[in-house]
């Protein structure tokens, strides 16, 4: 079934990246950028969505990665070599750790450089100018949880797989 470039709707997705870790926010946020969350993807085809990060100056890495993780490119001069730590790259353009998780995870094509790469919009503070595309009542994409944390209860609410009474297997009876 073919699906024509015309009807293609783009959504505007709002995340916020406050204390979340980079690694598990590109994996939630790449399919988004390459509409794979969509019925009509095709690979070969345009077809994700917009996003808007916020808050990229207050994300996380786990373990001792905000020392020892180096980000490295080349001047394309002799010698040319350079390289940060992530602490660096936080403090001089904190958009840029988020913006090279995600990218990293896209097919390096005409497809990322053209169309994906300016539909990903990421600030580092709570601002943004893109309150006319997303409404006042747009509510950020939930957290990617890594363990247990605060509301999030995996579908088992208070800790529990079932009501009191009820069996279940494999575990033990109370």
């Amino acid at each position: 079934m073919s699906f024509p470039g015309r009807s293609i709707q783009r959504a505007w997705h709002l995340v916020d990246a406050s204390s979340q870790t980079v690694g598990r926010l590109a994996t939630t946020i790449a399919p988004l950028l390459k509409g794979k969350h969509k019925p009509t993807y095709k690979p070969n085809a345009d077809c994700g969505d917009f996003v808007v990060i916020v808050n990229a100056e207050k994300v996380n890495f786990t373990g001792n990665k905000w020392r020892d993780k180096l980000y490295r490119w080349h001047t394309g001069y002799p010698g040319g070599l350079k390289q940060r730590r992530a602490q660096e790259m936080l403090e001089r353009k904190p958009e840029n750790i988020l913006k090279k998780a995600i990218l990293g995870m896209i097919n390096r094509n005409n497809l990322r450089h053209k169309y994906i790469e300016p539909r990903l919009k990421i600030y580092a503070g709570p601002n943004h100018p893109h309150t006319g595309q997303l409404n006042e009542a747009a509510l950020a994409l939930e957290k990617h949880p890594r363990k247990r944390m605060g509301e999030w209860h995996f579908g088992f609410k208070d800790g529990k797989y079932a009501e009191n009474g009820t069996y279940q297997p494999g575990t033990k009876s109370r």
